[in-house]
């Protein structure tokens, strides 16, 4: 079986217009919802085999956030340049290329790609995946058969869930 999880970054700040879009950091928000997730995910016992994360500001500070969590080593992240503002074919095609002999894979990416990702590949349709929400697939096809409706929804997880 594979699994995939797909995380979009936390959320960003816009207090600095000049800022390019890849620099936008984590605003007070994202900088706790990270973390957060993080422990969530490590309750969960999610132990990915790889992650591969955009290397934007915002999404590498909330891969490394999530990380430091789930006890994943910092040094095997994969920063990957085409995942910003990377399509849902593109990501696909990250998926794709994968070596079957990884089990799970974690990708830190941004919308609407990845929520248009989700949309095809799996059994259950979600209208967006909010900063810092995760999605679980699971498949029983090798990376490279992974397709339409290919994938089998587990979780959602998102911080809006567990507000008081």
């Amino acid at each position: 079986m594979k699994t995939i999880y797909l995380v979009r970054h936390a959320k960003s700040s816009w207090k600095n217009p000049r800022l390019s879009d890849f620099d936008r950091p984590l605003n007070k928000r994202g900088k706790n919802d990270a973390p957060r997730i993080g422990k969530l995910l490590s309750k969960k016992q999610i132990k990915p085999d790889l992650i591969i994360s955009s290397p934007a500001k915002r999404a590498k500070k909330t891969a490394l956030e999530i990380v430091e969590k789930i006890g994943y080593p910092v040094k095997k992240i994969v920063f990957e340049d085409e995942i910003y503002e990377a399509s849902e074919r593109t990501l696909l095609s990250i998926l794709k290329k994968l070596d079957d002999r990884l089990e799970s894979v974690m990708i830190f990416a941004h919308n609407p790609g990845l929520t248009q990702l989700n949309n095809f590949i799996s059994n259950q349709y979600i209208d967006n995946i909010p900063t810092c929400g995760v999605v679980a697939l699971e498949s029983d096809k090798s990376w490279k058969e992974i397709g339409k409706n290919s994938c089998k929804h587990l979780f959602f997880e998102y911080p809006k869930k567990y507000l008081e």
